[in-house]
């Protein structure tokens, strides 16, 4: 089929998503992508695929956890029926298992539509291994979509194993990728000053909140405080509920001299940070995927990596990186004491980093999603 039509349906097209569809759109040109949930576009990125936002969409907790995603169910606006009907798609993309992926498939037979489904990585908050009828509910939506795709194996396994999707129609590949493109872009603007600062530097970027395990890595630090180990600065890039409690910890615990909480940062100005870094570390206590980690790979850094990331999959142990626990604190320590004790390991690692993230880039994701695309039409 010439030119065909394709709808993206997510949530929220965060920056994360941008770069694999930019590249996806030049191989599509008809692509829309339809979101509740709409920031802008990433540097370099501008104006690079078409987006439609419907409305806006109400996260609602059910049951809240601490240290993980918990149970939310998310609302999302139903007049997107209207613009798939009215842009008569060949195929959607559509983002896990929420109402819009359910209208998509309800609607498949009037709309003549093929269906995807994309489901970032496996995790214990949003698989819902204990629960049957959303377990029920799935398998049903499975079998109901043409294929389905995952960044990563265990999402693969989740797929197979518990939704007992066909295999062949479970398609691996890292598509949420980001773009070195535009990470250096972002890296060119102003940026808030840094005062002097020790080397390695230690680089977090995310939402302080519990589930992210940022109090996790701070102990670790309180460690290497009572070990004599000084040499060092950690950057806090981001914000969130946990900050005031955590800087109270840094001062009682005589963290101050090493830990710089930076804030928020624009996405505009965040490669200034992963290009001040030395490594960077990732302690999450629950996360799908987690592009920061590749976004710190792509820009050459050594990434320190919670096992509990889908992410880490993507980290060679001892090559470009390591992966941990982040309740174990003395081990986490012990691997911020090797790029303490060793100046150049921080540079061997990340160059490999960087080696590694050439297989994982947009326009290998866009050509993965092309496959994907050209395979559900000639079913």
């Amino acid at each position: 089929m010439n030119n065909p039509r394709i709808a993206w349906l997510l949530t929220s097209a965060f920056y994360y998503w941008q770069p694999f569809l930019s590249k996806f759109s030049q191989l599509f040109p008809e692509t829309t992508v339809f979101t509740s949930r709409w920031h802008g576009f990433a540097p370099g990125l501008k104006d690079s695929f078409k987006v439609e936002i419907v409305g806006k969409r109400k996260i609602i907790a059910i049951a809240k956890a601490s240290t993980g995603y918990g149970n939310n169910f998310t609302y999302l606006p139903l007049n997107v029926i209207n613009r798939l009907l009215k842009l008569k798609p060949h195929v959607i993309f559509s983002n896990s298992f929420g109402i819009w992926t359910i209208l998509a498939l309800l609607f498949k037979p009037l709309g003549k539509w093929r269906v995807v489904i994309a489901y970032e990585g496996s995790s214990p908050s949003v698989d819902f291994r204990n629960l049957a009828r959303r377990l029920f509910l799935r398998r049903v939506m499975v079998r109901a979509a043409d294929a389905c795709i995952t960044n990563s194996q265990a999402g693969q396994d989740y797929l197979v194993e518990i939704l007992n999707a066909e295999r062949d129609r479970v398609f691996l590949h890292p598509y949420e990728v980001p773009s070195s493109h535009a990470l250096l872009a972002s890296s060119s603007g102003d940026r808030p000053p840094i005062v002097p600062i020790r080397r390695p530097v230690f680089l977090y970027v995310g939402s302080i909140i519990p589930r992210k395990g940022l109090d996790l890595l701070l102990e670790a630090c309180s460690l290497l405080q009572k070990q004599g180990r000084r040499d060092y600065t950690l950057l806090v890039v981001g914000d969130g509920s946990q900050r005031e409690e955590l800087e109270n910890f840094c001062q009682k615990n005589n963290l101050t001299a090493y830990v710089q909480w930076i804030g928020r940062v624009d996405y505009d100005h965040l490669g200034s940070y992963f290009q001040k870094a030395d490594v960077f570390v990732f302690p999450t206590l629950e996360d799908t995927w987690g592009v920061v980690a590749l976004e710190a790979m792509v820009a050459g850094k050594p990434i320190l990596c919670s096992r509990w990331a889908g992410a880490c999959e993507l980290v060679v142990e001892g090559e470009n990186g390591y992966c941990f626990d982040p309740r174990d604190r003395e081990r986490l320590a012990q691997l911020m004491r090797c790029f303490i004790d060793d100046p150049d390991l921080a540079t061997s690692m990340g160059s490999k980093a960087g080696k590694l993230m050439s297989k994982y880039t947009p326009e290998t994701a866009a050509e993965f999603l092309g496959k994907v695309t050209s395979l559900v039409l000639e079913t």
